[in-house]
Protein backbone atom coordinates (compact mmCIF):
# COMPACT_ATOMS: atom_id res chain seq x y z
CA UNK A 1 0.00 0.00 0.00
CA UNK A 2 1.45 3.38 -0.97
CA UNK A 3 2.16 6.14 1.54
CA UNK A 4 -0.57 8.33 0.10
CA UNK A 5 -3.07 5.45 0.32
CA UNK A 6 -2.17 4.86 3.94
CA UNK A 7 -2.59 8.54 4.75
CA UNK A 8 -5.99 8.47 3.11
CA UNK A 9 -6.98 5.51 5.29
CA UNK A 10 -5.85 7.06 8.57
CA UNK A 11 -8.64 7.07 11.21
CA UNK A 12 -10.77 10.21 11.28
CA UNK A 13 -13.05 11.60 14.02
CA UNK A 14 -16.38 9.89 14.28
CA UNK A 15 -15.10 6.57 13.03
CA UNK A 16 -13.70 3.62 14.96
CA UNK A 17 -10.93 3.25 15.64
CA UNK A 18 -10.27 6.95 16.32
CA UNK A 19 -6.99 8.84 16.59
CA UNK A 20 -7.50 9.01 20.34
CA UNK A 21 -8.29 5.29 20.67
CA UNK A 22 -6.26 3.24 18.23
CA UNK A 23 -7.83 0.04 17.03
CA UNK A 24 -6.39 -3.41 17.45
CA UNK A 25 -4.44 -3.22 14.21
CA UNK A 26 -2.76 0.00 15.26
CA UNK A 27 -1.93 -1.40 18.66
CA UNK A 28 0.29 -4.01 17.12
CA UNK A 29 1.77 -1.74 14.44
CA UNK A 30 5.43 -1.02 14.53
CA UNK A 31 6.72 2.51 14.99
CA UNK A 32 7.82 2.62 11.41
CA UNK A 33 5.96 2.92 8.14
CA UNK A 34 5.32 -0.50 6.56
CA UNK A 35 7.34 -1.42 3.51
CA UNK A 36 5.65 -2.56 0.29
CA UNK A 37 3.49 -5.67 0.84
CA UNK A 38 5.60 -7.98 -1.35
CA UNK A 39 8.87 -7.17 0.35
CA UNK A 40 7.28 -7.30 3.81
CA UNK A 41 5.86 -10.77 3.19
CA UNK A 42 8.98 -12.29 1.73
CA UNK A 43 11.66 -10.48 3.72
CA UNK A 44 10.09 -9.01 6.86
CA UNK A 45 13.38 -8.17 8.58
CA UNK A 46 14.78 -6.40 5.52
CA UNK A 47 11.48 -4.56 5.04
CA UNK A 48 11.53 -3.40 8.65
CA UNK A 49 15.12 -2.14 8.33
CA UNK A 50 14.33 -0.39 5.04
CA UNK A 51 11.24 1.29 6.47
CA UNK A 52 13.15 2.55 9.47
CA UNK A 53 16.00 3.77 7.27
CA UNK A 54 13.57 5.73 5.11
CA UNK A 55 11.99 7.27 8.20
CA UNK A 56 15.39 8.24 9.59
CA UNK A 57 16.29 9.74 6.22
CA UNK A 58 13.05 11.75 6.19
CA UNK A 59 13.81 13.13 9.65
CA UNK A 60 17.39 13.94 8.67
CA UNK A 61 16.28 15.79 5.53
CA UNK A 62 13.79 17.89 7.48
CA UNK A 63 16.34 18.72 10.18
CA UNK A 64 18.94 19.61 7.54
CA UNK A 65 16.48 22.00 5.88
CA UNK A 66 15.78 23.71 9.19
CA UNK A 67 19.40 23.92 10.36
CA UNK A 68 21.05 24.66 7.01
CA UNK A 69 22.89 28.02 7.20
CA UNK A 70 22.50 30.73 4.58
CA UNK A 71 26.24 31.24 4.12
CA UNK A 72 28.83 28.66 3.08
CA UNK A 73 31.25 29.68 5.83
CA UNK A 74 28.82 28.46 8.52
CA UNK A 75 28.62 24.89 7.23
CA UNK A 76 30.22 23.36 10.33
CA UNK A 77 29.34 20.18 12.27
CA UNK A 78 28.07 22.22 15.20
CA UNK A 79 25.38 23.85 13.06
CA UNK A 80 23.73 20.47 12.50
CA UNK A 81 23.90 19.23 16.10
CA UNK A 82 21.40 21.79 17.37
CA UNK A 83 17.76 21.35 18.32
CA UNK A 84 15.40 23.42 16.12
CA UNK A 85 12.29 24.70 17.85
CA UNK A 86 10.49 24.75 14.49
CA UNK A 87 10.71 20.94 14.29
CA UNK A 88 9.25 20.59 17.79
CA UNK A 89 6.34 22.94 17.10
CA UNK A 90 5.70 21.41 13.68
CA UNK A 91 5.57 17.91 15.16
CA UNK A 92 3.22 19.07 17.91
CA UNK A 93 0.89 20.62 15.35
CA UNK A 94 0.76 17.46 13.24
CA UNK A 95 0.02 15.35 16.33
CA UNK A 96 -2.91 17.45 17.55
CA UNK A 97 -4.51 18.02 14.15
CA UNK A 98 -7.47 15.75 13.31
CA UNK A 99 -7.11 13.34 10.44
CA UNK A 100 -8.66 15.26 7.54
CA UNK A 101 -6.62 18.52 7.65
CA UNK A 102 -3.38 16.80 8.66
CA UNK A 103 -2.15 15.76 5.17
CA UNK A 104 -2.72 19.21 3.57
CA UNK A 105 -0.91 20.87 6.47
CA UNK A 106 1.96 18.39 6.11
CA UNK A 107 2.15 19.17 2.39
CA UNK A 108 2.22 22.90 3.14
CA UNK A 109 5.03 22.34 5.63
CA UNK A 110 7.02 20.37 3.08
CA UNK A 111 6.58 23.03 0.41
CA UNK A 112 7.54 25.71 2.92
CA UNK A 113 10.71 23.83 3.85
CA UNK A 114 11.60 23.42 0.18
CA UNK A 115 11.18 27.14 -0.46
CA UNK A 116 13.24 27.83 2.65
CA UNK A 117 16.10 25.73 1.26
CA UNK A 118 15.84 27.48 -2.12
CA UNK A 119 16.09 30.85 -0.37
CA UNK A 120 19.12 29.70 1.60
CA UNK A 121 20.79 28.45 -1.59
CA UNK A 122 20.17 31.84 -3.18
CA UNK A 123 21.66 33.47 -0.09
CA UNK A 124 24.75 31.29 -0.35
CA UNK A 125 25.23 32.25 -3.99
CA UNK A 126 24.65 35.95 -3.38
CA UNK A 127 26.96 35.96 -0.36
CA UNK A 128 29.64 34.28 -2.44
CA UNK A 129 29.37 36.66 -5.40
CA UNK A 130 27.85 39.89 -4.09
CA UNK A 131 28.68 39.78 -0.39
CA UNK A 132 25.03 40.01 0.70
CA UNK A 133 21.87 37.96 0.99
CA UNK A 134 19.22 37.60 -1.70
CA UNK A 135 16.63 40.40 -1.67
CA UNK A 136 13.15 38.93 -2.03
CA UNK A 137 11.79 42.18 -3.46
CA UNK A 138 14.55 43.47 -5.70
CA UNK A 139 16.82 40.67 -6.86
CA UNK A 140 14.67 38.46 -9.07
CA UNK A 141 15.81 40.33 -12.17
CA UNK A 142 19.42 39.48 -11.36
CA UNK A 143 18.71 35.79 -11.97
CA UNK A 144 18.28 36.61 -15.65
CA UNK A 145 21.59 38.48 -15.56
CA UNK A 146 23.20 35.43 -13.95
CA UNK A 147 21.92 33.26 -16.78
CA UNK A 148 23.32 35.72 -19.34
CA UNK A 149 26.66 35.65 -17.52
CA UNK A 150 26.70 31.84 -17.65
CA UNK A 151 25.91 31.96 -21.35
CA UNK A 152 28.80 34.36 -21.93
CA UNK A 153 31.28 32.31 -19.91
CA UNK A 154 30.14 28.69 -20.30
CA UNK A 155 28.31 28.91 -23.61
CA UNK A 156 24.62 28.55 -24.38
CA UNK A 157 24.63 24.80 -23.77
CA UNK A 158 26.27 25.21 -20.38
CA UNK A 159 23.86 27.98 -19.40
CA UNK A 160 20.81 25.95 -20.44
CA UNK A 161 22.20 22.95 -18.58
CA UNK A 162 22.67 25.02 -15.44
CA UNK A 163 19.15 26.44 -15.72
CA UNK A 164 17.68 22.97 -16.24
CA UNK A 165 19.66 21.67 -13.27
CA UNK A 166 18.32 24.48 -11.09
CA UNK A 167 14.73 23.69 -12.09
CA UNK A 168 15.24 19.97 -11.41
CA UNK A 169 16.79 20.76 -8.02
CA UNK A 170 13.81 22.91 -7.01
CA UNK A 171 11.39 20.17 -8.08
CA UNK A 172 13.35 17.54 -6.18
CA UNK A 173 13.30 19.71 -3.07
CA UNK A 174 9.55 20.28 -3.36
CA UNK A 175 8.78 16.59 -3.85
CA UNK A 176 11.39 15.22 -1.46
CA UNK A 177 10.65 17.48 1.49
CA UNK A 178 6.89 17.15 1.05
CA UNK A 179 7.14 13.34 1.07
CA UNK A 180 9.48 13.51 4.06
CA UNK A 181 7.01 15.54 6.13
CA UNK A 182 4.10 13.31 5.06
CA UNK A 183 6.01 10.21 6.14
CA UNK A 184 6.91 11.70 9.52
CA UNK A 185 3.30 12.79 10.02
CA UNK A 186 2.04 9.27 9.33
CA UNK A 187 4.67 7.82 11.63
CA UNK A 188 3.66 10.10 14.52
CA UNK A 189 -0.02 9.30 14.06
CA UNK A 190 0.61 5.55 14.24
CA UNK A 191 2.63 6.02 17.45
CA UNK A 192 0.88 9.05 18.85
CA UNK A 193 1.62 8.36 22.50
CA UNK A 194 5.31 7.79 21.87
CA UNK A 195 5.50 10.83 19.55
CA UNK A 196 3.79 13.02 22.14
CA UNK A 197 6.30 12.02 24.81
CA UNK A 198 9.16 12.72 22.41
CA UNK A 199 7.82 16.19 21.56
CA UNK A 200 7.33 17.08 25.24
CA UNK A 201 10.85 15.88 26.06
CA UNK A 202 12.38 17.77 23.13
CA UNK A 203 10.47 20.92 24.07
CA UNK A 204 11.67 20.70 27.65
CA UNK A 205 15.27 20.23 26.51
CA UNK A 206 14.97 23.17 24.10
CA UNK A 207 13.57 25.50 26.78
CA UNK A 208 16.27 24.45 29.23
CA UNK A 209 19.09 24.95 26.71
CA UNK A 210 17.69 28.32 25.65
CA UNK A 211 17.28 29.51 29.24
CA UNK A 212 20.80 28.44 30.22
CA UNK A 213 22.35 29.60 26.94
CA UNK A 214 24.03 26.23 26.43
CA UNK A 215 26.46 26.09 23.53
CA UNK A 216 28.45 23.43 21.75
CA UNK A 217 31.59 23.43 19.61
CA UNK A 218 32.47 26.98 20.42
CA UNK A 219 29.72 29.59 20.29
CA UNK A 220 26.96 27.60 18.59
CA UNK A 221 23.76 27.59 20.73
CA UNK A 222 22.09 24.21 21.19
CA UNK A 223 18.59 25.71 21.06
CA UNK A 224 17.98 26.88 17.50
CA UNK A 225 15.26 29.15 16.11
CA UNK A 226 17.03 29.85 12.82
CA UNK A 227 13.99 29.49 10.61
CA UNK A 228 11.84 31.81 12.69
CA UNK A 229 14.71 34.29 12.78
CA UNK A 230 15.22 34.12 9.03
CA UNK A 231 11.53 34.60 8.25
CA UNK A 232 11.28 37.48 10.71
CA UNK A 233 14.37 39.20 9.28
CA UNK A 234 13.18 38.79 5.70
CA UNK A 235 9.78 40.15 6.56
CA UNK A 236 11.37 43.26 8.03
CA UNK A 237 13.59 43.68 4.97
CA UNK A 238 10.67 43.38 2.59
CA UNK A 239 8.81 46.06 4.55
CA UNK A 240 11.92 48.25 4.64
CA UNK A 241 12.44 47.86 0.89
CA UNK A 242 8.88 48.95 0.19
CA UNK A 243 9.26 51.98 2.48
CA UNK A 244 12.60 52.84 0.89
CA UNK A 245 11.07 53.36 -2.55
CA UNK A 246 8.99 56.32 -1.38
CA UNK A 247 11.76 57.80 0.77
CA UNK A 248 14.33 57.55 -2.02
CA UNK A 249 12.01 59.22 -4.53
CA UNK A 250 12.01 62.27 -2.24
CA UNK A 251 15.79 62.13 -1.83
CA UNK A 252 16.31 62.17 -5.60
CA UNK A 253 14.52 65.52 -5.85
CA UNK A 254 16.90 67.18 -3.37
CA UNK A 255 19.87 68.36 -5.43
CA UNK A 256 22.04 71.34 -4.51
CA UNK A 257 23.39 71.49 -8.07
CA UNK A 258 20.10 71.21 -9.92
CA UNK A 259 19.75 74.96 -10.52
CA UNK A 260 23.39 75.96 -10.97
CA UNK A 261 23.65 78.01 -14.20
CA UNK A 262 25.61 76.31 -17.01
CA UNK A 263 28.21 79.07 -16.96
CA UNK A 264 29.09 78.24 -13.34
CA UNK A 265 29.53 74.50 -13.79
CA UNK A 266 32.98 72.91 -14.18
CA UNK A 267 34.74 76.20 -14.84
CA UNK A 268 38.01 74.69 -13.62
CA UNK A 269 38.04 72.13 -16.42
CA UNK A 270 37.08 74.26 -19.40
CA UNK A 271 39.11 73.34 -22.45
CA UNK A 272 40.16 69.96 -21.01
CA UNK A 273 39.54 66.52 -22.50
CA UNK A 274 38.15 64.68 -19.48
CA UNK A 275 38.03 60.87 -19.36
CA UNK A 276 36.20 58.92 -16.66
CA UNK A 277 37.33 55.29 -16.81
CA UNK A 278 35.73 52.56 -14.71
CA UNK A 279 37.92 49.48 -14.29
CA UNK A 280 35.76 46.43 -13.67
CA UNK A 281 36.18 44.79 -10.22
CA UNK A 282 39.16 47.01 -9.34
CA UNK A 283 38.84 46.92 -5.56
CA UNK A 284 40.89 47.53 -2.47
CA UNK A 285 41.88 43.87 -2.37
CA UNK A 286 44.01 44.41 -5.46
CA UNK A 287 46.19 46.78 -3.45
CA UNK A 288 45.94 45.36 0.09
CA UNK A 289 45.58 41.58 -0.28
CA UNK A 290 48.87 39.82 0.38
CA UNK A 291 48.39 37.33 -2.45
CA UNK A 292 47.49 39.98 -5.05
CA UNK A 293 49.02 43.27 -3.94
CA UNK A 294 52.73 42.70 -4.68
CA UNK A 295 52.19 42.37 -8.42
CA UNK A 296 49.53 45.07 -8.63
CA UNK A 297 51.49 47.55 -6.51
CA UNK A 298 54.64 47.02 -8.56
CA UNK A 299 52.63 47.55 -11.75
CA UNK A 300 51.00 50.72 -10.39
CA UNK A 301 54.41 52.09 -9.40
CA UNK A 302 55.66 51.49 -12.93
CA UNK A 303 52.54 53.11 -14.36
CA UNK A 304 53.00 56.14 -12.11
CA UNK A 305 56.57 56.48 -13.36
CA UNK A 306 55.39 56.15 -16.98
CA UNK A 307 52.93 58.98 -16.44
CA UNK A 308 55.53 61.13 -14.69
CA UNK A 309 57.94 60.67 -17.58
CA UNK A 310 55.19 61.82 -19.96
CA UNK A 311 54.55 64.95 -17.88
CA UNK A 312 51.53 63.74 -15.89
CA UNK A 313 50.92 63.59 -12.15
CA UNK A 314 48.31 61.66 -10.18
CA UNK A 315 46.46 61.81 -6.87
CA UNK A 316 44.66 58.76 -5.46
CA UNK A 317 42.12 57.99 -2.75
CA UNK A 318 39.45 55.50 -1.74
CA UNK A 319 35.71 55.37 -2.40
CA UNK A 320 33.27 52.99 -0.72
CA UNK A 321 31.16 51.45 -3.46
CA UNK A 322 27.42 50.89 -3.13
CA UNK A 323 27.83 47.36 -4.51
CA UNK A 324 30.15 44.41 -4.10
CA UNK A 325 31.15 41.51 -6.32
CA UNK A 326 28.89 42.62 -9.18
CA UNK A 327 26.10 45.02 -10.10
CA UNK A 328 28.54 47.43 -11.73
CA UNK A 329 25.74 49.72 -12.90
CA UNK A 330 24.90 50.43 -9.25
CA UNK A 331 28.45 51.64 -8.65
CA UNK A 332 28.47 53.70 -11.85
CA UNK A 333 25.16 55.39 -11.03
CA UNK A 334 26.16 56.07 -7.42
CA UNK A 335 29.39 57.73 -8.56
CA UNK A 336 27.74 59.78 -11.30
CA UNK A 337 24.55 60.94 -9.53
CA UNK A 338 25.72 61.54 -5.98
CA UNK A 339 23.05 59.19 -4.61
CA UNK A 340 23.51 55.89 -2.77
CA UNK A 341 22.13 53.39 -5.29
CA UNK A 342 22.53 49.93 -3.82
CA UNK A 343 19.57 48.13 -5.37
CA UNK A 344 17.67 47.85 -8.62
CA UNK A 345 14.64 49.75 -7.35
CA UNK A 346 16.73 52.82 -6.59
CA UNK A 347 18.46 52.47 -9.96
CA UNK A 348 15.13 52.44 -11.80
CA UNK A 349 13.91 55.42 -9.79
CA UNK A 350 16.92 57.62 -10.45
CA UNK A 351 17.32 56.74 -14.14
CA UNK A 352 13.66 57.46 -14.83
CA UNK A 353 14.02 61.01 -13.51
CA UNK A 354 16.09 64.09 -14.31
CA UNK A 355 18.75 63.99 -11.59
CA UNK A 356 21.90 65.87 -12.66
CA UNK A 357 24.74 63.40 -13.22
CA UNK A 358 28.40 64.25 -13.69
CA UNK A 359 27.94 63.53 -17.40
CA UNK A 360 24.85 65.74 -17.42
CA UNK A 361 26.78 68.57 -15.78
CA UNK A 362 29.35 68.50 -18.58
CA UNK A 363 26.57 68.35 -21.16
CA UNK A 364 24.64 71.23 -19.57
CA UNK A 365 27.56 73.61 -19.98
CA UNK A 366 27.50 73.16 -23.75
CA UNK A 367 31.31 73.26 -23.60
CA UNK A 368 31.91 69.52 -24.12
CA UNK A 369 30.80 66.72 -26.39
CA UNK A 370 29.82 63.82 -24.12
CA UNK A 371 30.59 60.27 -25.24
CA UNK A 372 30.21 56.84 -23.65
CA UNK A 373 32.21 53.77 -24.70
CA UNK A 374 30.47 50.69 -23.29
CA UNK A 375 31.93 47.42 -24.60
CA UNK A 376 29.98 45.49 -21.96
CA UNK A 377 26.62 46.73 -23.29
CA UNK A 378 25.31 44.30 -25.91
CA UNK A 379 21.81 45.66 -26.48
CA UNK A 380 20.00 48.99 -26.41
CA UNK A 381 20.83 51.09 -23.35
CA UNK A 382 18.15 53.78 -22.81
CA UNK A 383 19.87 55.02 -19.63
CA UNK A 384 22.34 56.84 -21.87
CA UNK A 385 19.79 59.60 -22.36
CA UNK A 386 19.32 60.00 -18.63
CA UNK A 387 23.03 60.41 -17.99
CA UNK A 388 23.38 63.04 -20.72
CA UNK A 389 25.53 61.40 -23.41
CA UNK A 390 25.56 62.86 -26.89
CA UNK A 391 26.66 59.47 -28.23
CA UNK A 392 27.02 55.99 -26.75
CA UNK A 393 29.10 53.28 -28.41
CA UNK A 394 28.17 49.78 -27.27
CA UNK A 395 29.87 46.51 -28.21
CA UNK A 396 28.12 46.50 -31.59
CA UNK A 397 29.44 49.92 -32.58
CA UNK A 398 33.16 49.48 -31.98
CA UNK A 399 34.03 47.39 -35.04
CA UNK A 400 35.60 44.51 -33.16
CA UNK A 401 36.35 41.39 -35.22
CA UNK A 402 38.22 39.35 -32.65
CA UNK A 403 37.16 36.71 -30.10
CA UNK A 404 35.43 37.31 -26.80
CA UNK A 405 37.58 36.89 -23.71
CA UNK A 406 35.07 34.93 -21.63
CA UNK A 407 32.51 37.52 -20.43
CA UNK A 408 34.43 40.49 -21.83
CA UNK A 409 33.37 41.25 -25.38
CA UNK A 410 36.78 42.71 -26.30
CA UNK A 411 40.14 43.57 -24.71
CA UNK A 412 40.40 46.97 -23.06
CA UNK A 413 43.20 48.04 -25.37
CA UNK A 414 40.94 47.46 -28.35
CA UNK A 415 38.11 49.49 -26.76
CA UNK A 416 40.56 52.35 -26.18
CA UNK A 417 41.86 52.06 -29.73
CA UNK A 418 38.29 52.24 -31.06
CA UNK A 419 37.63 55.28 -28.87
CA UNK A 420 40.67 56.98 -30.40
CA UNK A 421 39.57 56.09 -33.92
CA UNK A 422 35.90 57.01 -33.53
CA UNK A 423 36.08 60.08 -31.28
CA UNK A 424 39.24 61.23 -29.55
CA UNK A 425 41.48 61.15 -32.61
CA UNK A 426 39.03 63.07 -34.78
CA UNK A 427 38.97 66.82 -35.11
CA UNK A 428 36.29 68.15 -32.75
CA UNK A 429 34.75 71.60 -32.40
CA UNK A 430 34.80 71.25 -28.61
CA UNK A 431 36.63 69.14 -26.01
CA UNK A 432 35.44 65.64 -25.13
CA UNK A 433 34.04 64.39 -21.87
CA UNK A 434 34.19 60.60 -22.16
CA UNK A 435 33.13 57.70 -19.99
CA UNK A 436 34.86 54.38 -20.67
CA UNK A 437 33.81 51.09 -19.09
CA UNK A 438 36.74 48.66 -19.21
CA UNK A 439 35.74 45.00 -18.91
CA UNK A 440 38.90 42.87 -19.20
CA UNK A 441 39.09 42.57 -15.40
CA UNK A 442 35.58 41.08 -15.20
CA UNK A 443 35.27 37.61 -13.67
CA UNK A 444 36.13 34.80 -14.37
CA UNK A 445 39.51 36.42 -15.16
CA UNK A 446 40.50 33.99 -17.86
CA UNK A 447 41.80 34.32 -20.45
CA UNK A 448 43.51 37.65 -19.73
CA UNK A 449 44.60 39.67 -22.80
CA UNK A 450 48.10 41.07 -23.11
CA UNK A 451 49.22 44.52 -24.16
CA UNK A 452 50.40 44.75 -27.77
CA UNK A 453 51.63 47.57 -29.96
CA UNK A 454 48.93 50.13 -30.69
CA UNK A 455 49.64 49.83 -34.38
CA UNK A 456 48.94 46.09 -34.18
CA UNK A 457 45.44 46.35 -32.73
CA UNK A 458 43.61 46.84 -36.03
CA UNK A 459 40.13 45.31 -36.11
CA UNK A 460 40.90 42.96 -33.22
CA UNK A 461 41.49 39.80 -35.23
CA UNK A 462 45.06 39.81 -33.89
CA UNK A 463 43.59 38.65 -30.56
CA UNK A 464 42.59 35.22 -31.92
CA UNK A 465 45.92 33.67 -31.03
CA UNK A 466 46.12 35.50 -27.70
CA UNK A 467 42.71 34.22 -26.64
CA UNK A 468 43.46 30.63 -27.67
CA UNK A 469 46.78 30.66 -25.82
CA UNK A 470 45.17 31.98 -22.62
CA UNK A 471 43.94 30.03 -19.64
CA UNK A 472 40.48 28.47 -19.56
CA UNK A 473 37.91 29.87 -17.09
CA UNK A 474 37.30 26.46 -15.52
CA UNK A 475 41.03 26.07 -14.80
CA UNK A 476 41.15 29.39 -12.97
CA UNK A 477 37.83 30.26 -11.38
CA UNK A 478 37.60 27.30 -8.99
CA UNK A 479 41.25 27.38 -7.90
CA UNK A 480 41.62 29.86 -5.03
CA UNK A 481 45.29 30.62 -5.70
CA UNK A 482 44.90 30.80 -9.48
CA UNK A 483 41.83 33.03 -9.41
CA UNK A 484 43.60 35.59 -7.21
CA UNK A 485 46.67 35.52 -9.41
CA UNK A 486 44.73 35.97 -12.65
CA UNK A 487 42.50 38.64 -11.12
CA UNK A 488 45.62 40.61 -10.24
CA UNK A 489 46.96 40.18 -13.77
CA UNK A 490 43.68 41.40 -15.26
CA UNK A 491 43.74 44.57 -13.13
CA UNK A 492 47.34 45.22 -14.13
CA UNK A 493 46.36 44.82 -17.79
CA UNK A 494 43.38 47.18 -17.56
CA UNK A 495 45.22 49.97 -15.74
CA UNK A 496 48.29 49.63 -17.93
CA UNK A 497 46.13 49.83 -21.06
CA UNK A 498 44.77 53.16 -19.83
CA UNK A 499 48.18 54.51 -18.87
CA UNK A 500 49.63 53.43 -22.20
CA UNK A 501 46.73 55.14 -23.97
CA UNK A 502 47.31 58.40 -22.10
CA UNK A 503 51.04 58.19 -22.75
CA UNK A 504 50.49 57.73 -26.50
CA UNK A 505 47.37 59.76 -27.23
CA UNK A 506 47.06 62.19 -24.32
CA UNK A 507 47.84 65.90 -24.47
CA UNK A 508 48.51 68.79 -22.13
CA UNK A 509 44.72 69.09 -21.75
CA UNK A 510 44.02 65.45 -20.86
CA UNK A 511 42.43 64.73 -17.48
CA UNK A 512 41.79 61.12 -16.48
CA UNK A 513 39.61 59.99 -13.56
CA UNK A 514 40.32 56.29 -13.05
CA UNK A 515 38.43 54.16 -10.54
CA UNK A 516 37.07 50.74 -9.73
CA UNK A 517 33.34 50.07 -9.67
CA UNK A 518 33.35 47.47 -6.89
CA UNK A 519 35.41 44.81 -5.16
CA UNK A 520 35.67 41.38 -6.81
CA UNK A 521 33.60 38.54 -5.40
CA UNK A 522 34.38 37.08 -1.99
CA UNK A 523 36.38 34.18 -3.46
CA UNK A 524 39.00 36.81 -4.36
CA UNK A 525 38.52 39.68 -1.92
CA UNK A 526 37.70 37.47 1.07
CA UNK A 527 34.66 37.14 3.33
CA UNK A 528 33.85 40.36 5.14
CA UNK A 529 36.03 42.51 2.88
CA UNK A 530 35.34 46.22 2.65
CA UNK A 531 33.50 47.77 -0.30
CA UNK A 532 36.36 50.21 -0.97
CA UNK A 533 37.76 50.86 -4.44
CA UNK A 534 40.72 52.99 -5.58
CA UNK A 535 40.16 56.26 -7.42
CA UNK A 536 42.80 58.41 -9.13
CA UNK A 537 42.85 61.78 -10.88
CA UNK A 538 45.58 62.11 -13.52
CA UNK A 539 46.41 65.41 -15.21
CA UNK A 540 49.17 67.19 -17.13
CA UNK A 541 48.10 70.65 -15.97
CA UNK A 542 49.17 71.15 -12.31
CA UNK A 543 46.17 73.44 -11.69
CA UNK A 544 43.83 70.47 -12.08
CA UNK A 545 45.40 68.67 -9.14
CA UNK A 546 45.85 71.89 -7.15
CA UNK A 547 42.07 72.21 -7.03
CA UNK A 548 41.81 68.93 -5.10
CA UNK A 549 44.79 69.49 -2.81
CA UNK A 550 42.48 69.68 0.22
CA UNK A 551 41.24 66.16 -0.50
CA UNK A 552 44.46 64.86 1.10
CA UNK A 553 44.86 62.12 -1.47
CA UNK A 554 48.12 60.22 -1.94
CA UNK A 555 50.54 61.04 -4.75
CA UNK A 556 50.66 58.53 -7.60
CA UNK A 557 48.25 55.78 -8.60
CA UNK A 558 48.36 53.88 -5.29
CA UNK A 559 46.30 55.23 -2.38
CA UNK A 560 47.79 54.65 1.06
CA UNK A 561 46.33 52.82 4.03
CA UNK A 562 45.64 56.15 5.75
CA UNK A 563 44.31 57.94 2.67
CA UNK A 564 40.77 59.28 3.30
CA UNK A 565 37.85 57.02 2.44
CA UNK A 566 34.64 58.61 1.11
CA UNK A 567 31.35 57.03 0.27
CA UNK A 568 31.07 56.84 -3.48
CA UNK A 569 27.96 59.01 -3.51
CA UNK A 570 30.02 61.89 -2.05
CA UNK A 571 32.21 62.17 -5.15
CA UNK A 572 29.82 64.04 -7.46
CA UNK A 573 29.31 67.00 -5.14
CA UNK A 574 32.99 67.16 -4.16
CA UNK A 575 34.03 67.03 -7.81
CA UNK A 576 31.56 69.69 -8.98
CA UNK A 577 32.54 71.87 -6.03
CA UNK A 578 36.27 71.51 -6.65
CA UNK A 579 36.01 72.42 -10.33
CA UNK A 580 33.37 75.11 -10.09
CA UNK A 581 31.89 77.61 -7.61
CA UNK A 582 29.71 76.27 -4.81
CA UNK A 583 25.98 76.48 -5.44
CA UNK A 584 24.63 79.93 -4.66
CA UNK A 585 28.02 81.64 -4.35
CA UNK A 586 28.25 82.79 -7.94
Amino acid sequence: MSLFTRIRHLPVPGRAPTDEAPGPDAATATATAPAPRGLRAGHPDAARVLARAVSVLAAAVVLFALLMPASAEYFTPGQFLRLPVEAILGAALLIVLPGRPRPPVAVAMGVGLALLVVLKLLDIGFNQFLGREFDLVLDWGLLDDALSYLEDTAGRTGALGAAAGAVVLVLLLLVGLTLAVLRLAALMVRSKERATRAVITAGTVWITCAALGLQLLGSTPVASRNTFGLVEARGKRVAAALRDEAAFAKEVRKDAFADVPPGELLTGLRGKDVIFAFVESYGRGAIDDGAIAPGVRASLDEDTETLRAAGYAAKSGWLTSATYGGGSWLGHSTFLTGLWIDNQSRYRTVTSGDRLSIVGAFARTGAWRTVGVMPGVQKNWPEGRFYGFDRVYDSRDLGYRGPKFSWSTMPDQYALSAFERLEHGRKQDKPLMSQLILTSSHQPWAPVPKLIGWDEVGDGSVYDGIEKAGKKPADVFYDDAAVKREYGRSVQYSVRSLVSYVERYGSDDTVLVLLGDHQPLARVSGNGASHDVPVSVVAHDPEVLDRIADWDWADGLTPGKDTPVWRMDAFRDRFLTAYGPRPGTG
